[in-house]
């Protein structure tokens, strides 16, 4: 399994500020780097749960009797906690977006390197594909799929053009979405469009905005006081969810005060926001756009 080295690695599993005997979770388990650095630092009596939805992380199951692999996406965090037996945690740990696993295996249809079908489900028993979102929606709801996630200001134009082009054929592959919206690729920016455009059928595919708020608004409830959360995000809105969250405890409207004026808020940042250095860009590209946030509960 074609797995880089964890991006951040030191840095968000020092976040968690780990204890011997606490209990943890990975909540994008992908190659197991961050989940074996976390065992490392655990004594005999910690424990460490870990979840992913793509049936090919199982492959990477490590064998301690101290973890546990969970084959289900993270927005479920609170139920298999409580399945296992767990209230409270001590950390929770997240690198969101696409494995390097995933984006590497041209079959899963992820990549703008590869001519595959378009596919892009990050677990297998997702009934929507990419397939499904690019010729099955509306001319409506794919414009606003490529406007919110891909951030692209002709997203009313692209989305004419595939609803006209499948006219003459459903739109299969890679390849084929590409000739499809050639007008739109300049030379100079071609990759940079076409990886906006598949970021945004992706996070559609997944519904991957929705499990993170989802998962987010259940950490004041899974992390005991005193414990931390360290989140790597890789775009934008991501970032801007986790960031808020962290903030404000929600993600639109204003926090809550007390009687003194004083926010009330789930959890209190930690330290500044963390990125790559240049040495760990150059060694691992997909770390370019990581950003990193750690918080405590209070």
């Amino acid at each position: 399994m074609s797995y880089h080295d964890p991006v951040l690695l030191k840095e968000t599993v020092d976040g968690l500020a780990i204890k011997e005997d606490g209990v943890y979770v990975d909540v994008t388990f992908g190659g197991g780097g961050h989940s074996r650095e976390i065992l490392k630092r655990l004594g005999s009596e910690g424990r460490l749960f870990a979840f992913d939805q793509d049936e090919d992380a199982l492959q990477n199951a490590i064998d301690d009797d101290r973890f546990t692999l969970i084959n289900e996406n993270f927005r479920f965090i609170k139920r298999f906690l409580r399945f296992y037996g767990v209230k409270e945690v001590d950390g929770v740990l997240g690198d969101f977006g696409v494995s390097s696993h995933q984006f590497d295996v041209a079959d899963r249809g992820f990549s703008i390197r590869f001519n595959a079908e378009l596919d892009m489900r990050m677990s297998r028993k997702n009934v929507l594909s990419a397939y499904d979102v690019v010729n099955d929606y509306s001319e409506q709801d794919l414009r606003k799929v490529l406007a919110e996630y891909g951030e692209l200001k002709n997203a009313y134009a692209i989305a004419k053009t595939i609803v006209e082009k499948r006219k003459d054929g459903d739109i299969k592959t890679g390849d084929e979405l590409k000739v499809a919206i050639q007008r739109f690729l300049p030379k100079h920016r071609e990759n940079k469009v076409l990886a906006q455009i598949y970021q945004a059928v992706r996070i559609e595919v997944n519904q991957e905005m929705e499990a993170l708020k989802d998962f987010l608004i259940q950490l004041p409830e899974v992390v005991k006081k005193g414990g931390r959360i360290s989140l790597i995000s890789y775009h934008s809105l991501e970032d801007r969810l986790v960031k808020r969250f962290i903030r404000a405890g929600m993600f639109e409207g204003e926090p809550e005060k007390d009687f003194y004026g004083n926010v009330e808020v789930p959890f209190k940042k930690v330290g500044k926001l963390i990125v790559p250095n240049e040495t760990e860009i150059a060694r691992n590209n997909r770390a370019r756009s990581a950003k990193l946030r750690i918080a405590e509960k209070v």
